[in-house]
């Protein structure tokens, strides 16, 4: 039975379905047909019925793919997967290769499900993964997704947030070498991204507490008095100096190797990492499929997965749909936040 739309309490997730030829639809399909997602959201997919349907099938799950034009017409109840069917891939797509026309239907999902959003029909969105030679087949010039969402909503504060077991991981920087990365470290930048993420930490929280944030090192030993390095002497203590000076709760710089384990026992709230793969080897060695990545800076809420299209095993009906179902998870607990996030992030 299809819950009264003026008593539904449950919010509205649009997932989009990623690339149709990895396994996007196969981890979505799974997902929504949990009863646990079920009864936590409304899930609507957003992407081609004809894709999610082989999708089903080849994971054996026993469904009815009900594709819609329009949000109201979805169901939203067990044994029923709502899609918003945008029409340009079909079954006959095949599993594992680059195609433009895959690439013109992830797009496609993206900005509708970025629509749905931007225009209050849905609290937040979920991405499955997309495979940028396609997106750039089909013309994108994008990067990848968070490119993408920053143009279509006219944010350029758009950082990336992974959450892990309560922990919220934040980047300042991303993806560039790590020697461009270490190059790009000054005082200013640091202090940037530690502003961005103390914000996140206050937008993405709700205890009535100040939170805590913690900036790693980047040198052996938090450099050891700048016999390691002087990345921590520079840029990083005198970043951390202002934001305290600014009345912000920071530590650091806390070295990289024992900065993360805290922050899992509850000492801080946030760390923030000073590149790519400081933050995301802690992240994914203690739970690799729990791991979501939150996309802040954005006036909607984004949560994704943090794994490819792992075209090598799409088709089979064997990928764990686990990281999805943490990111649509998560969609669930931020859904509360989306006034806030709208109102903090809505471009200036």
């Amino acid at each position: 039975m299809t819950p009264d739309a003026t008593s539904e309490t449950r919010p509205l997730l649009a997932v989009t379905l990623g690339d149709p030829a990895g396994i996007g639809p196969e981890i979505t399909a799974r997902t929504l047909a949990d009863p646990a997602s079920v009864r936590a959201a409304r899930g609507l997919a957003v992407g081609d019925a004809a894709v999610l349907d082989r999708a089903a099938r080849v994971c054996g799950l026993d469904v009815e793919i009900n594709a819609v034009s329009d949000p109201g017409q979805a169901r939203f109840a067990e044994g029923v997967i709502d899609v918003l069917d945008l029409g340009i891939a079909g079954a006959d797509l095949e599993w594992g290769k680059v195609d433009a026309t895959a690439g013109r239907a992830a797009i496609a999902a993206i900005e509708t499900a970025t629509r749905l959003a931007l225009d209050g029909a849905a609290d937040a969105i979920v991405t499955a993964p997309i495979n940028k030679e396609a997106i750039w087949a089909a013309g994108s010039k994008h990067l990848g997704h968070t490119e993408m969402l920053g143009e279509l909503t006219g944010s350029t504060r758009h950082n990336t947030m992974f959450v892990v077991r309560g922990l919220k991981i934040f980047f300042t920087t991303r993806h560039m070498s790590l020697r461009d990365a270490l190059d790009r470290l000054s005082a200013r930048v640091v202090e940037e991204a530690i502003g961005e993420a103390y914000t996140a930490l206050r937008v993405f929280g709700d205890d009535g507490r100040a939170p805590r944030l913690a900036v790693a090192a980047v040198n052996p030993h938090g450099g050891e008095n700048g016999n390691f390095g002087d990345e921590e002497i520079v840029s990083i203590a005198p970043a951390v100096e202002a934001a305290r000076a600014a009345g912000l709760d920071v530590t650091g710089p806390v070295p990289a190797d024992s900065v993360f384990h805290q922050g899992l026992q509850g000492r801080y709230d946030g760390v923030l990492s000073q590149f790519h793969d400081q933050g995301h080897i802690p992240a994914k060695t203690v739970d690799f499929d729990g791991t979501v990545s939150v996309t802040v800076g954005l006036p909607i809420l984004r949560t994704s997965v943090d794994h490819g299209t792992a075209f090598d095993i799409a088709g089979t009906g064997t990928a764990s749909p686990g990281t999805m179902a943490a990111a649509f998870r998560t969609a669930v607990e931020f859904a509360p936040y989306a006034d806030r996030i709208r109102a903090e992030y809505a471009p200036r």
